[in-house]
């Protein structure tokens, strides 16, 4: 019996997530030793990258063959704006600056990468291969936050941005994404599966990098 996309997807994984779940930056959350600038790197360009992965699910919804998904997708990108204007906004506070001073910071190199790869494929790849660019940032977030809300977090801003994404009406939109995604595993040809697994496996990659550039403080070079 072969493979529903979701599975092959998640094997062509597999060592990338072992990679996350092993960080630092994300060890530090559970334990409560992650520096605080670690963090507050990590809001400030999340709140950069959530604009445009808000629009990357607006255009998964323009490309939406049914009215259904075309929904979906759409109240996905609200919620993405919302998500930044909300929960970062708290946590610029709890840093002492604001959400304006967090949109003035400039968008750093992977941040920059990651959005113009997946903006970059929404737009120009079928709607297969733009919702398996913007799945990642569903199914990790989802994965890990399960992970992370086992263990909890002795700081409370940290124990916060870990319910976030271990709460269950979190976890069931992901759930909906991936049955739509079996669901065109199902239709698409065997060469744009592969291409939809290239596009997974590299955003996939740009997560970790994520964290690993708010871990190493990453800044622009020159």
């Amino acid at each position: 019996m072969s493979l529903s996309l979701t599975e092959e997807l998640w094997a062509a994984i597999e060592p990338v997530y072992a990679e996350i779940l092993d960080h630092p930056f994300i060890g530090g959350l559970t334990d409560g030793t992650l520096p605080r600038e670690a963090f507050r790197h990590f809001v400030v360009q999340d709140s950069h990258y959530l604009r445009d992965y808000a629009r990357a699910l607006a255009v998964c919804a323009a490309k939406a063959p049914g009215e259904e998904d075309v929904r979906a997708f759409a109240d996905d990108a609200v919620g993405a704006l919302a998500a930044e204007q909300g929960m970062h906004a708290e946590f610029m506070t709890a840093f002492g600056g604001s959400a304006e001073e967090a949109a003035a910071e400039p968008v750093l190199p992977t941040t920059r990468a990651y959005t113009s790869y997946l903006l970059a494929t929404v737009y120009g790849g079928s709607f297969a291969e733009a919702v398996g660019a913007v799945l990642p940032c569903y199914w990790i977030y989802a994965r890990v936050g399960d992970e992370l809300l086992a263990k909890g977090s002795p700081d409370p801003l940290y124990a916060k941005w870990i319910a976030t994404y271990g709460d269950e009406a979190f976890q069931a939109v992901v759930r909906r994404v991936l049955a739509l995604a079996d669901r065109l595993g199902e239709e698409i040809s065997p060469a744009e599966r592969r291409r939809v697994v290239e596009h997974f496996t590299t955003t996939s990659r740009y997560e970790w990098m994520f964290w690993d550039a708010a871990w190493r403080g990453e800044t622009w070079p020159v």
